[in-house]
């Protein structure tokens, strides 16, 4: 399969309502917190969605009735009305065309009708219980729409807005629309609520650069960490841009906050993923969901520095193969996870803090040095700052596998790609950044020549080094990679030195000459006008 593809231009283009409809429901925020009202959002438009799917079925069905070529087709129109009636409340005939059953108190149309009531909350609410009491899947609807700081008016206002909105129909589905909507409001929370906000988003950028290096085409996806799901979604979009099939991976994941794995069962559930999230929120450490799982990709951004996370009830855990990470630290006890559930074949794309890469706090040295010398360390990419909402720590990216001689790939046994992307990025506001699709490209483009049999690396200065185990032993097992790449070549660091000292002494010469004669003539005009230096 070629590792380049396309995306259609229809699923990367703005959809033109996305900052109209934040503005709608950032009107709330007068009286709720961005951590409350992202649900109310995010459940209206998860229940238009999949009300557009339930609507466009019956559509469907009565074309079909009155179609002659249709085998639900009834000549009598008596007899076609009535069984259209009955057709339109049948709930195998949207449940055969995988569409959820809505109950007539959870269809849109009846919300949409009821909106003006002073009881819009609770109605809502209902709504929310009905299509979980019918679609027995979905236990994680947000019943918050009843609360006393949503006032009438701006639930009105905001179900007025998304009902202008086309999500679930076919062409919709096709275009991904809610998921873009979904993906767009999250980031934009994330932003709203600062640190808090960043622990369920990891953004868009560094999630696809992640997927791009990875190439996680088929089999077993895992992130132990998965906050609202982003890494999955962007899996699936690589997966489809690149002619790929998406019942050819199968999804693991786990998240120890409440919300935010409510939010993940709902970014998976409108774009038509199927995962294994677990029966329940839980932390990675003290209790692993998926115990024997050996994933083919993982794909993490765990919270960085995290201090205190129960490492004492850990102390001879069978994952510490490599050094028992310290209680100060949960950054390599991450590593050591993420590692022991990799397939002997698998690999895996790591976020974490750049202290990762130098600390000798606590035993982090000795633990690193061990999983460099057991060669699990494929590639390291130092990222820009401020990329993330929730912290201005930089960051950067682990690359780890179990084997380096698999998969098709060139043998690079002792061997460690280096790329520095600190200077990448473009800002998107004032204080943040954002990879472009041409970084990404060009990152990954790196890794995969260095890795691929075919591929044609070379070692560029200031951006990326193939270095030895031997180099990094140098260099006492620190793997921050602007100490391997170097500096930036330039015109001038090609000039032979004496050359080049020649030239610069006869341009500061030039300069000064010139100097002299600016400072003469500005003595000169000054006297003119009556004043004396």
């Amino acid at each position: 399969m070629a590792r380049k593809g396309t995306q259609d231009s229809s699923q990367t283009a703005s959809l033109g309502f996305e900052a109209k409809l934040w503005e709608v429901a950032d009107l709330l925020r007068n009286n709720m917190d961005p951590g409350e009202y992202k649900h109310v959002v995010l459940g209206l438009l998860f229940l238009k969605y999949i009300d557009d799917a339930f609507a466009e079925r019956g559509e469907q069905l009565q074309e079909a009735v009155a179609d002659p070529k249709s085998s639900y087709y009834i000549a009598n129109a008596k007899e076609r009305e009535q069984e259209l009636k009955a057709l339109l409340e049948d709930r195998d005939e949207y449940t055969a065309e995988n569409i959820l059953w809505l109950p007539p108190n959870a269809r849109w149309s009846y919300i949409r009708n009821m909106a003006p009531q002073p009881n819009i909350g609770r109605i809502i609410d209902d709504a929310m219980y009905a299509i979980e009491k019918e679609n027995p899947i979905f236990t994680v609807l947000p019943k918050v729409y009843a609360l006393p700081n949503l006032t009438r008016e701006n639930l009105r206002d905001l179900i007025n807005f998304v009902n202008r909105i086309n999500l679930g129909t076919l062409e919709h589905q096709r275009k991904d629309t809610l998921g873009r909507v979904y993906e767009y409001f999250l980031s934009r929370f994330a932003g709203a609520e600062g640190k808090a906000g960043g622990d369920f988003y990891t953004p868009k950028s560094v999630v696809r650069l992640l997927v791009e290096i990875l190439e996680p085409y088929k089999g077993r996806i895992y992130d132990p960490c998965c906050g609202s799901g982003g890494m999955f979604a962007q899996a699936l979009e690589f997966i489809l841009a690149h002619n790929g099939r998406r019942d050819q991976v199968t999804i693991y994941g786990q998240e120890s906050n409440y919300t935010t794995w409510r939010m993940a069962q709902m970014n998976l559930a409108i774009r038509g993923i199927e995962a294994s999230l677990g029966k329940k929120h839980a932390d990675s450490f003290h209790e692993d969901l998926h115990l024997d799982l050996q994933a083919d990709y993982i794909l993490a951004n765990p919270p960085f520095n995290t201090s205190d996370w129960g490492s004492e009830r850990l102390e001879n855990d069978v994952r510490w193969k490599y050094g028992r990470p310290p209680a100060s630290n949960a950054n390599f006890a991450w590593i050591q996870h993420i590692l022991h559930h990799l397939a002997p074949s698998g690999t895996a794309g790591v976020v974490l803090a750049n202290g990762s890469m130098s600390s000798l706090q606590s035993g982090e040295g000795e633990i690193r040095r061990s999983i460099i010398e057991a060669d699990l360390v494929d590639c390291m990419v130092a990222l820009p700052g401020q990329l993330f909402y929730s912290t201005q720590i930089s960051a950067c990216l682990w690359f780890l596998t179990k084997s380096k001689s698999t998969l098709g790939h060139r043998p690079r046994k002792g061997q460690t790609l280096f790329i520095d992307a600190r200077r990448l990025g473009q800002m998107e506001s004032r204080v943040h950044r954002a990879l472009t699709a041409e970084d990404i490209q060009r990152v990954a483009d790196t890794f995969h020549a260095w890795r691929n049999k075919d591929g044609r690396y070379k070692d560029i200065p200031g951006f990326c080094k193939s270095s030895t185990l031997e180099e990094i032993q140098a260099r006492d097992f620190v793997l921050a990679p602007g100490l391997y790449v170097g500096a930036e070549e330039t015109e001038d660091s090609r000039e032979p030195f004496e050359d080049r000292m020649e030239r610069l002494v006869t341009d500061l010469r030039d300069q000064l000459a010139r100097s002299e004669r600016l400072e003469v003539q500005i003595k000169s005009a000054l006297k003119g006008l009556g004043y004396e230096i």
